[in-house]
């Protein structure tokens, strides 16, 4: 269905070029755009003209004119005078009003078909049966963006993206949940994973800049065929888990670089528990205490490197080799090993896979 606003905004260039005054009614008379100052004296006459089997008619100093979309009453418009002038620009109003509908809907049977094609629920031949109907091209290269926003419905988010993908035909922008938006954008055969990046880094800018919305946003792989599409989708929905997992500081995340998190991501949950108490039997690393763990953290960012990490802590390096033994007591692991070091990094990734999967049971 066309919005209101796009129905006002059409009869108000007419109106401008032709200096005629229209109105588009719907079939039980109230108006949904005008550009006249009273309109109500004719909500009457408007039920009686759709009863008729006419498709203009004169009334009460009014052109009035029928629109369908299939067969089926839509509109009802209204051209003010009688001359033959009015007439025309009130046909030309119809006409274009009818095209309008033919473009709304196609541009939902679009969206449709991509969600569809999504969330993997079309047949192989019918996702190149409707693809032809609707004049999308089947054998281009093509990579999924899912951008999250941190509110729900964020109409702001969906409308900067589209104005900023809105002269591209060949990309298509649709929503599959209240918090996610996709991008279904097409790639040129020059184009490479560094043109990805670039184009993710543009959209973050520009909805940072434009909406004022700070958002997080993942991309797939580039597939050849639009049977393929539904994996991209699925890799930038794996990627945009993970980095909320593991990497938390980026906001723009690729499928193919997810590092360690990607094996993690894919341990099933009773391994992880088991891998857990065979490391730190009865504790886990999120129990230790803030110290230990600014620590333990700040270890691993400078490379296990004893000197610059007791530099940054501002501690002396006699006090981080304590804090160090401490944790080799109570853990068995002496993080200055690198072996040991490993081990203590991949478990405490594996403990905030196990937090976020636990989170999504509530």
């Amino acid at each position: 269905m066309i919005s209101n606003q796009i129905l006002q905004d059409t009869i108000d260039g007419i109106k401008a070029i032709s200096r005629v005054d229209l109105c588009v009614m719907d079939m039980e008379g109230k108006p949904l755009a005008s550009t006249m100052l009273e309109v109500s004296e004719y909500d009457k006459v408007v039920l009686a003209f759709v009863d008729s089997p006419a498709e203009s008619q004169v009334l009460q100093g009014c052109q009035f004119f029928k629109v369908y979309d299939d067969n089926q009453l839509e509109y009802v418009i209204l051209a003010k005078g009688e001359n033959d002038d009015v007439y025309m620009i009130g046909k030309l109003a119809t006409f274009q009003i009818q095209n309008l509908l033919v473009a709304y809907k196609e541009r939902f049977d679009k969206d449709n078909f991509i969600k569809n094609l999504l969330l993997d629920n079309l047949l192989l031949v019918d996702i190149y049966n409707r693809a032809k109907k609707l004049h999308i091209d089947t054998d281009v290269r093509r990579v999924v963006y899912i951008i999250e926003t941190k509110a729900e419905k964020d109409n702001n988010v969906l409308e900067t993206v589209r104005s900023l993908f809105s002269s591209k035909t060949k990309d298509f922008i649709t929503a599959v949940d209240e918090k996610n938006i996709i991008l279904v954008k097409e790639v040129k055969q020059t184009e490479t994973y560094e043109d990805m990046e670039k184009t993710a880094k543009v959209i973050v800018d520009m909805l940072n800049s434009e909406a004022m919305t700070q958002v997080r946003v993942a991309y797939g792989t580039i597939v050849n065929e639009i049977k393929e599409v539904s994996r991209s989708y699925k890799e930038a929905k794996m990627a945009l888990d993970v980095g909320k997992i593991f990497y938390e500081d980026r906001n723009i995340i690729a499928h193919g670089n997810l590092g360690i998190g990607r094996l993690i991501y894919q341990l099933p949950i009773p391994l992880c528990k088991m891998f857990i108490k065979e490391i730190f039997d009865s504790r886990t690393p999120d129990e230790f205490d803030e110290e230990t763990l600014t620590t333990i953290n700040k270890f691993f960012e400078n490379s296990l490197n004893v000197s610059e990490t007791s530099r940054q802590l501002y501690i002396h390096r006699n006090t981080l080799v304590y804090r160090l033994d401490k944790l080799q007591k109570t853990t068995n692991l002496d993080l200055r090993v690198f072996e040991d070091a490993i081990t203590f990094k991949i478990a405490l990734m594996v403990v905030k896979y196990m937090k976020y999967m636990k989170s999504l049971e509530y």
